[in-house]
C-alpha cells in the first residue's frame, strides 16, 4: 500500500520550492510531498523487508542536503536541511521531540499505527489543519528556545535563584491553590496534583499533593515548551511598559490552536512569536550593574524600585497607583475569562500507588498572571486506575508479543509463567466493562481460543495476528476513554479564584520576578544564599567567561544570563561581544554531548582566544565524588543525548547505580568557557571550586 502523509512542517524556502509562485494550478502540497519522497518511502520499505534495516542518515551529492530518518513503530519520520543549518544531531533530536510531543497528546494511542494515524490524520480537513497546526507551533516554539535559551540548549529546567519567595509561593500554592480546590465540591471528579510558577521559562515553584507521582523532569520541560508555546515571552521592554501592561500585552486567548485540548476545539489563529532575546537591561544606566531589592514594600506596586532617580511616592500616591493598577488589569482580563485557561489534556509519566503508567492522562489549565508569568495546574481525573490498567494490559501482551517472535526456542505460549496472571487480569477487566466494548471482548475470546486450545494451539503467525488484534481493541478503549470523549476540566470560578489570588500574592513582585528572569544569575552578581560580602563570580574565579552547572539528577541547571541584544548592557558589554560567547557556548554543548556519545566524560580545549572545558561526574547524597567509571558508548543512530529524546541520563544514572545499590548516586555537569590565557591545571581547579560553590544552592527545596 502506498504511505500516507501523516504530517508535514516546512520553511517558507521549502515550500516555495516545492510549490513555485508562478507554477499555476498544480497537485495538492501533500501530493507533492509524496511524490518527493516516495522513492526514499518504497527504499526504505525494501530494505526493511529484505535486511529488517533501513537508512538512518545520509547526504545528497556535493552534501547539499541533509536526510536522517527514523522509525518509530510503523511511522517512517524523515527530516531535510539544505542550507547547513542543522547537524544531524539537530534534525535527529527534532525528530525525537516530535515524536514526544506526538506521545504527549495522544498517550498510548501511538503504539497502535492505525489509530495513531487517526489521530494525526482526522477526515476532516479543518480538524487535520488544526492538530497539524498545533504540532508545528509546538516544533516552531521549541526550535526557537533551543537556540535562544540555555535550559532548552542543555535541557534542563532553570530555577529562578530566589529561595524566600519560592518557599512564600510553594506554601501558597499549597493552602490557597491545591487543598482549597482539592476540598471544594465545584471540582467535580477531578483532582490537582501539581501546581507550579513559571515566569518565562524560569520555575520559580512546585508543589505537588501528597497523593500525586512525582514529575518528570522530562516531562516539566514539555509541559514549560507548552505554556511557551501558548502565551510566548514578550520582550523585556514590552513586559515592563506601564501603557503595555494596562492595554495591550495581555495574549487574547490561546495563541495556539486546540485541536487535542479537553474543551470544544475551536480554532485560533496562531500569532507571531515576538523575540525572547531582549534584555531588560535597558532600564538601567549604561555599564552600572545593580541587583533590584528583593523584598519590595507594602506599599509598592515595584515600579519605582526599578528606575533610578524615581521620585519616591507618597503613601497616598502608592495606594492610588495600585487601586489604578489593579482596575486597569482587570479591565484587561475581564474578556480573557474564559479562554485563557486553555485547558489540555496532557499525558505524563507517573508511578502512582497503583501502578506505573508511562502517560498518565492529566488536564492541563495554564493561568497566565501578567504577560510572562503563568500559573499551571495540573489535574487527574477519576478514570486514572483504567489508564493504569490499561497499561498493565497492554505492557503485557507487548511481552507476549516478544516472545512469540523469539519462535519455539522461547517454549510452549501455554507455559509462558505471566501469561495466567495476564488471562485473569485481562478477565477481570473486560468484566468490569460489563460488554461495553463487544470488539474487544471477541478478540478476547479469539485470542484464548488459540494459545489455550486444548488441541494443537495456532501457528506463531496466526497467534502475533491474534496478540496484535488484542492490542489494537486495548488502544482503542483507550481512545475512547481519554481522546475521543470530552474531559474533565475544573470549573471556571475554581480557575478565575486562583488567578486572582496568585496575583495579588505576586502583585508586588511582578517587575522585579520580570527583570529577573531575564538576569537570573550574573558574573558580576552575588549568589543569594551568600553574605553581600562574599565575592561575586568574577572575583572568585578570574578569568572565567561563562560556565553552565547541570544537577542531571533533578534535571535543574545554573548558568549566568546571557544578553544578545544591541540595546542592553552586561558584563558581556554591547550585543555582538555576547552573541560570540552565546555561539561559543553553543557548540560547547554540542561538542561535549558528542563527546558523550562517544564514552568520553571530560573535555578540554583551546578554542581561539578561550579555553572550553566540559566534565560529567557522579556523587553520593552526601555530595562525595564517585569513582570514574566508562559509560556506554553509543551508536550515531541513537537516541540524541539529553531528556527530552529518550531521557539518556535517567538511563546513565540507572547503569551507574548497578554498582552502588546501596547508596543515592546523583549526576552533575559542568560546561565552561575561560579566557585562554589561564592554564589548563588553573582551569580544571576552578572548575572544582565552581562545582563546589553551586552544590549548596541546588538542595534549596522546589519539587
Amino acid at each position: 500500500t502506498a504511505a500516507e502523509l501523516l504530517f508535514y512542517w516546512a520553511d517558507a524556502a521549502f515550500l516555495r520550492r516545492l510549490r513555485p509562485p508562478h507554477a499555476g494550478q498544480g497537485p495538492a502540497l501533500e501530493d507533492s510531498l509524496n511524490t518527493l519522497f516516495a522513492p526514499l518511502i518504497i527504499s526504505c520499505a525494501a530494505l526493511l523487508e529484505k535486511l529488517a534495516d533501513t537508512y538512518t542518515c545520509f547526504a545528497t551529492e556535493h552534501g547539499r542536503h541533509l536526510h536522517v530518518l527514523h522509525m518509530f513503530g510503523d511511522c517512517l519520520y524523515i527530516a531535510v536541511n539544505g542550507d547547513g543549518t542543522e547537524s544531524e544531531d539537530d534534525l535527529r533530536r527534532t525528530l525525537f521531540v516530535l515524536r514526544r510531543l506526538v506521545e504527549a497528546h495522544c498517550g498510548l494511542v501511538t503504539l497502535d499505527s492505525h489509530l495513531v494515524r487517526k489521530e494525526l490524520r482526522p477526515a476532516d480537513s479543518e480538524q487535520r489543519e488544526r492538530v497539524w497546526s498545533l504540532l508545528r507551533g509546538l516544533l516552531e516554539t521549541y526550535s526557537h528556545l533551543r537556540e535562544e535559551d540555555q535550559s532548552f540548549a542543555v535541557e534542563a529546567v532553570e530555577r529562578l535563584i530566589h529561595p524566600q519567595l519560592c518557599e512564600q509561593c510553594i506554601e501558597f500554592l499549597e493552602r490557597q491553590v491545591v487543598q482549597y480546590i482539592n476540598a471544594s465540591p465545584e471540582r467535580g471528579g477531578d483532582e490537582v496534583g501539581h501546581a507550579f510558577l513559571l515566569v518565562h521559562t524560569k520555575l520559580l515553584a512546585f508543589y505537588s499533593s501528597r497523593n500525586a507521582s512525582s514529575i518528570r523532569p522530562a516531562d516539566l520541560l514539555i509541559l514549560i515548551l507548552l505554556v511557551q508555546d501558548l502565551y510566548p515571552s514578550k520582550s523585556a521592554k514590552e513586559e515592563l511598559d506601564p501603557q503595555s501592561v494596562a492595554g495591550k500585552v495581555l495574549p487574547q486567548g490561546p495563541k495556539r490552536s486546540e485541536s487535542i485540548p479537553v474543551s470544544s476545539p475551536g480554532s485560533h489563529g496562531a500569532a507571531e512569536k515576538d523575540s525572547d532575546d531582549q534584555d531588560t537591561d535597558d532600564l538601567s544606566v549604561p555599564e552600572v550593574y545593580y541587583t533590584p531589592e528583593p523584598s519590595p514594600g507594602g506599599h509598592s506596586t515595584g515600579d519605582e524600585s526599578w528606575l533610578e532617580g524615581a521620585e519616591t511616592l507618597g503613601t497616598g500616591e502608592a495606594d492610588a497607583a495600585d487601586v489604578q493598577m489593579a482596575e486597569d488589569l482587570l479591565q484587561t482580563l475581564g474578556p480573557l475569562v474564559p479562554e485563557a485557561s486553555n485547558p489540555r489534556r496532557i499525558f505524563l509519566d507517573a508511578n502512582l500507588r497503583e501502578g506505573y503508567c508511562p502517560l498518565l492522562p492529566h488536564t492541563m489549565h495554564c493561568l497566565p498572571l501578567w504577560p510572562g508569568i503563568s500559573l499551571v495546574l495540573l489535574t487527574k481525573g477519576p478514570t486514572t486506575q483504567v489508564a493504569v490498567t490499561l497499561y498493565q494490559l497492554l505492557d503485557g501482551f507487548l511481552v507476549l508479543e516478544r516472545k512469540l517472535e523469539e519462535g519455539p526456542e522461547a517454549g510452549a505460549p501455554r507455559s509462558y509463567p505471566f501469561l495466567a496472571e495476564l488471562r485473569q487480569r485481562m478477565d477481570k477487566f473486560l468484566k468490569k466493562l460489563s460488554g461495553q466494548d463487544i470488539q474487544l471482548q471477541n478478540t478476547w475470546v479469539d485470542f484464548k481460543s488459540k494459545i489455550f486450545s486444548r488441541s494443537e494451539p495456532g501457528s506463531s503467525l496466526e497467534l502475533l495476528q491474534a496478540v496484535a488484534n488484542v492490542k489494537r481493541q486495548l488502544c482503542s478503549v483507550y481512545r475512547q476513554l481519554f481522546l475521543a470523549s470530552a474531559g474533565h476540566s475544573l470549573s471556571q470560578g475554581l480557575r478565575d479564584r486562583a488567578q486572582k489570588l496568585m496575583r495579588e500574592k505576586l502583585l508586588d513582585w511582578r517587575d522585579f520576578l520580570l527583570v529577573k528572569s531575564r538576569r537570573n544569575i550574573t558574573m558580576v552578581s552575588y549568589p543569594c544564599w551568600t553574605p553581600l560580602t562574599h565575592p561575586t563570580y568574577l572575583e572568585d574565579f578570574p578569568g572565567l567567561v561563562h560556565f553552565i552547572y547541570v544537577d542531571r539528577t533533578a534535571g535543574q541547571m545554573m548558568a549566568p544570563s546571557l544578553s544578545v541584544t544591541e540595546k542592553s548592557s552586561s558584563e558581556l558589554g554591547k550585543g555582538p561581544l555576547a552573541a560570540f560567547i552565546k555561539r561559543k557556548v553553543w557548540s560547547l554543548i554540542a561538542l561535549a554531548r558528542r563527546y558523550l556519545q562517544k564514552g568520553y566524560t571530560t573535555l578540554m580545549l583551546q578554542d581561539g582566544d578561550y579555553c572550553c572545558s566540559y566534565f560529567l561526574w557522579f556523587e553520593n547524597e552526601l555530595g562525595y565524588k564517585l569513582e570514574v567509571m566508562e559509560v556506554p558508548v553509543l551508536s550515531d543512530d541513537s537516541a540524541p543525548i539529553g531528556m527530552l529524546a529518550g531521557d539518556y541520563y535517567r538511563k546513565l544514572l540507572r547503569y551507574y547505580s548497578k554498582n552502588h545499590q546501596a547508596e543515592v548516586v546523583k549526576c552533575y555537569e559542568l560546561l565552561t568557557v575561560h579566557l585562554g590565557i589561564i592554564p589548563s591545571e588553573l582551569v580544571v581547579q576552578q572548575a572544582c571550586d565552581l562545582a563546589r560553590r553551586l552544590w549548596e544552592p541546588s538542595r534549596i527545596p522546589l519539587l
